[in-house]
């Protein structure tokens, strides 16, 4: 029995939400695993009812949790950051979610803005460290509002923070076991303290611990170009949080757009969340059009962590038919049918 915690958040979150739900219960029955959910209204209507962003004891219930399954995070009537730093940034600290993982893949009938690519090339994972860098909060501002303003954001490094992330990286090329290598994306001609660090440390694992991996290192700018010209050059990308960050949104277009990317905030040995891309899309809220795929793909993610390999095959190859036969765009309102038929046609097909 799971126990999976549900945030259906903001905007066209709620929709979306309700689809992933849809095709959890389908493959709930289809592959004989039991799961119950507890609902929380955090977002920006909360926020704005009561001035609560993330209550304590709300962390503590997400401890006892076996996953999280997150809609989308964002409301048009609060301020960008207040949400973002104290939801989806506290919960990552606050449960350690020291990975981000963001498969960037490419499924048939899906179209991709690069000329002359299909999915046999564009099939790599990233695997982004989620908790230290400039996210890490480090810095501040002095003589705000004057001439002689000074804003300082520090990147925060740690060995450890480093290694693990690392390590999580080498582990998941083993596992995928398609080219068994491992690129570093950094910044070692500029960065020149932190990325020695990450540098260093990417070598002497993978000489003691990972030989059978092979590694290799693309500065971040050389790797948006390459994701753009080569992006069968890839298996694994491994890198910090800000680098990650950027380039996964540069993933999430060339695999299809964000109505087709989803990703995982882990803690391998914790409690994991996962979430579609997208963000809220506050313009769609309520019209029925929005692309529910990232949010099942995301659901899928999280039946993979869990360790239910027969029900993410039978969601994903679900995922694969509709979207390769059955939508006629992937945009909002142009699929050709509703995000609650869209999230149907997956469902029965899982069963």
């Amino acid at each position: 029995m799971y126990r999976i915690g549900v945030i259906p958040g903001d905007g066209t979150g709620p929709e979306v939400t309700a689809e992933a739900l849809k095709v959890l219960a389908a493959a709930s029955e289809a592959s004989g695993f039991s799961y119950e959910t507890e609902h929380y209204d955090l977002g920006g209507d909360r926020y704005l009812a009561s001035g609560e962003i993330l209550p304590d004891s709300v962390i503590e219930e997400f401890r006892g949790l076996d996953a999280i399954l997150l809609g989308a995070i964002g409301h048009p009537d609060v301020k960008p950051g207040i949400l973002e730093k104290g939801i989806l940034l506290r919960l990552r600290f606050e449960l350690d979610q020291y990975i981000n993982l963001r498969p960037v893949k490419l499924y048939p009938g899906v179209e991709t803005p690069l000329k002359d690519k299909g999915p046999e090339d564009i099939d790599f994972l990233v695997v982004r460290e989620n908790t230290e860098g400039l996210y890490a909060g480090a810095g501040g501002i002095l003589k705000k509002g004057t001439p002689d303003e000074v804003a300082v954001q520090e990147s925060i490094n740690t060995r450890k923070g480093v290694e693990r992330c690392l390590r999580y990286a080498f582990e998941a090329t083993r596992e995928r076991g398609k080219k068994n290598t491992l690129t570093l994306c950094g910044k070692t001609n500029v960065l020149t303290y932190a990325f020695d660090l990450w540098e260093r440390a990417f070598n002497e694992l993978g000489e003691s611990e990972y030989p059978d991996i092979k590694r290799d290192y693309a500065h971040v700018d050389a790797t948006c170009m390459w994701m753009v010209k080569n992006p069968d050059w890839f298996d694994v990308i491994v890198t910090d949080n800000m680098f990650g960050d950027i380039i996964t949104d540069l993933g999430a277009m060339i695999q299809g757009g964000m109505g087709i990317a989803a990703g995982g905030n882990i803690n391998p040995e914790g409690v994991s969340m996962f979430e579609p891309i997208g963000g809220s899309a506050p313009k769609y809220t309520g019209q029925g059009v929005i692309n529910p795929m990232a949010a099942i793909s995301a659901c899928q993610m999280m039946l993979s962590h869990l360790g239910e390999k027969d029900a993410s095959v039978r969601v994903e190859k679900a995922i694969i038919e509709v979207l390769s036969k059955r939508l006629k765009s992937m945009s909002a309102g142009a699929m050709g049918c509703s995000t609650s038929e869209a999230g149907d046609m997956v469902a029965k097909l899982v069963t």
